[in-house]
């Protein structure tokens, strides 16, 4: 009994064993509903069960972040729900391009669901990577910080001065043909299939990829690009691993569920890259200006962000109102 109490309360990146084992718990149950109960059978997922789907993953979310505000404090709670905003709302384009990959690879709605699955699994095993990395640099580098405030600005600039309507160009996407050339890759989906052996002209049989296995690869090479914007501007919010890891996962995990009624109506949300990158420029500024006004109280930043974001969907939708056109996935 006090080797399983010294276990569960070790120190793993600053937190007890215990909470970490909880959290992983959580979304492995989530997951295993997701997949287990909800879509055992394969569907087409229509914006109604979107819509459910992904209010069942944010309250989840919401609802782990209230426990972390009681288990760890108001700074803590504060750091997480400014966390989870900045990263789903950084994940917005990460929604659009997804939708561009499945529409240039024709992959229909019916097998979606399934790759967006598939794919969060990475991303909570490559965000862990990149943010355990993070977290060491920090600590060895402090002046890392300085750094990540500097990218954060660059970022935010760029992005509130990149013209509307930019958007790239599955065609001549170089990774996307890189992987077309090295990989074996059937053309027919192969009834939702990842994975198929065919034979070769010898009657040997080999194992091929499917268009589905391609944009499983291709979401999560996107993911890990949009990774390098996320994981610096929460390591900005806060150093604390436990509160950066699971207010990204919890924000990844509602806003894949929100895919398929967020897909059809991103041409909606005009103005959210703007608010987006005043955030950006805001959350890289604070670095800088602690050595000048001190660290600004958790309660500020989650307060500006959350007004900027807010404001920003609201004056999309008010210019948009009444507007027809969204894509399809």
């Amino acid at each position: 009994m006090g080797v399983l109490q010294a276990f569960l309360h070790a120190d793993v990146l600053g937190t007890d064993t215990w909470l970490w084992l909880l959290f992983l718990g959580i979304v492995l149950a989530l997951l295993a509903f997701d997949l287990g109960v909800l879509h055992r059978r394969k569907h087409e997922v229509g914006v109604r069960e979107s819509l459910w789907l992904s209010t069942g993953y944010i309250c989840a979310g919401l609802l782990f972040g209230a426990w972390v505000w009681r288990q760890k404090g108001p700074i803590d709670g504060m750091d997480y729900f400014t966390g989870y905003l900045v990263e789903k709302s950084l994940s917005m384009d990460n929604i659009f391009v997804m939708a561009m990959i499945f529409r240039y690879l024709a992959v229909p709605r019916l097998y979606q669901h399934e790759v967006l699955f598939w794919g969060i699994l990475g991303v909570i095993l490559l965000r862990g990577l990149m943010i355990g990395l993070g977290a060491a640099l920090v600590k060895e580098f402090s002046w890392i910080l300085y750094a990540f405030g500097a990218f954060l600005l660059v970022t935010g600039a760029k992005l509130l001065f990149t013209r509307a309507g930019d958007e790239p160009d599955m065609a001549d996407n170089r990774l996307l043909g890189f992987l077309r050339r090295h990989l074996r890759l059937t053309d027919g989906l192969h009834e939702g299939r990842f994975f198929v052996r065919l034979a070769d002209s010898r009657g040997r049989r080999q194992l091929w990829g499917t268009p589905l296995f391609l944009a499983l690869l291709m979401i999560e090479f996107t993911d890990l690009i949009f990774a390098v914007d996320s994981v610096p501007a929460i390591f900005a919010i806060t150093q604390d691993t436990f509160i950066v890891y699971t207010s990204n996962i919890f924000a990844v995990l509602g806003l894949r569920a929100l895919y398929f009624a967020l897909a059809a109506m991103i041409h909606r949300f005009v103005y959210l890259k703007y608010a987006l990158a005043l955030v950006l420029i805001f959350i890289g500024g604070k670095i800088f200006l602690v050595g000048i006004v001190g660290k600004l109280p958790a309660w500020i930043s989650l307060s500006v962000t959350l007004g900027l974001l807010l404001g920003g969907v609201l004056l999309s939708l008010a210019k948009t109102s009444g507007k027809r056109g969204g894509r399809e996935p």
